[in-house]
């Protein structure tokens, strides 16, 4: 049983946000140090920063504010950005070579064939209708809640895939962030399957362990068929018995394979 969200449901919207602001941050520095909050819904949106670089300065505060009317498409929504200098403590970690940014335990788990295809349904429905909406798959049953789109077509193409099919149980809706709020990092079973543990994805840069460990332990189920379980404590320069260094490398040549950490965030590792 899964269930994925699309890369318009208000909660994506923000990791999309956040993850914009980390791609600006690295078009500044090679290694910058970031993390992103957002919060957004009913014409505001919130953003919390705590970088080594300043997003409150006009330039980069320009930069913050057009990529939210960019994704949002809200080019009149109220944007609040509070800009705070990281921990010197934490800082210090980092000075010298790049050390695991956090604590963390995190696990891999190989896709399984249900998991593989409700991201292909997702996508293919997002493709068809690209608005808000969420879908869960399980052997038999396939809910399809999307909004701006009528029941009766989706419920036709719901059944080539499963012979039970549910959609919009309340009714044909309208979504999005003038429905509902969204919050960086709430929707990780949609973005790691079984792999979900303490740490979110999106949002930091990949000295962060939530980012770079996650995507070395799924990657890493995903090749050997087998669950990967690790931990980590801030300041370690070794996990799983490799260099932290090669870790946040694995990890920054899949994101650009991505197309950056806001395009990292539309879907999440599957």
């Amino acid at each position: 049983m899964i269930e994925k969200v699309n890369p318009s449901h208000p909660d994506k919207v923000a990791d999309r946000i956040a993850g914009a602001i980390v791609d600006l941050a690295y078009a500044k520095e090679e290694n910058p140090k970031v993390a992103v909050e957002v919060l957004i819904g009913h014409g505001l949106c919130t953003i919390m920063i705590e970088s080594d670089i300043d997003f409150e300065e006009e330039k980069n505060l320009d930069d913050v504010c057009a990529a939210v009317f960019r994704i949002t498409g809200h080019p009149g929504i109220t944007v609040h950005v509070i800009s705070v200098k990281q921990d010197e403590n934490l800082a210090k970690n980092q000075e010298n070579e790049i050390h695991c940014g956090d604590n963390g335990i995190f696990k891999g788990v190989p896709l399984t064939e249900n998991e593989k295809q409700m991201s292909e349904i997702a996508r293919e429905i997002y493709a068809k209708y690209p608005y808000d909406g969420k879908y869960i798959l399980t052997d038999q049953n396939l809910i399809i809640c999307q909004s701006n789109a009528k029941g009766e077509e989706l419920k036709e193409y719901g059944l080539k895939y499963r012979p039970y099919v549910t959609v919009n149980p309340l009714g044909d809706w309208t979504g999005g962030t003038d429905v509902d709020t969204g919050a960086t990092n709430r929707k990780l079973g949609s973005d790691m399957a079984q792999s979900v543990t303490g740490g979110g994805l999106h949002g930091k840069d990949l000295s962060k362990a939530d980012v770079s460990v996650n995507i070395h332990a799924f990657l890493k189920a995903q090749r050997t068929g087998e669950v990967v379980e690790l931990f980590c404590a801030i300041g370690d320069g070794t996990i799983d018995g490799q260099p932290y260094s090669e870790i946040v490398e694995e990890a920054r040549k899949y994101i650009k394979s991505m197309g950056g950490f806001e395009k990292f965030a539309e879907w999440g590792l599957f």
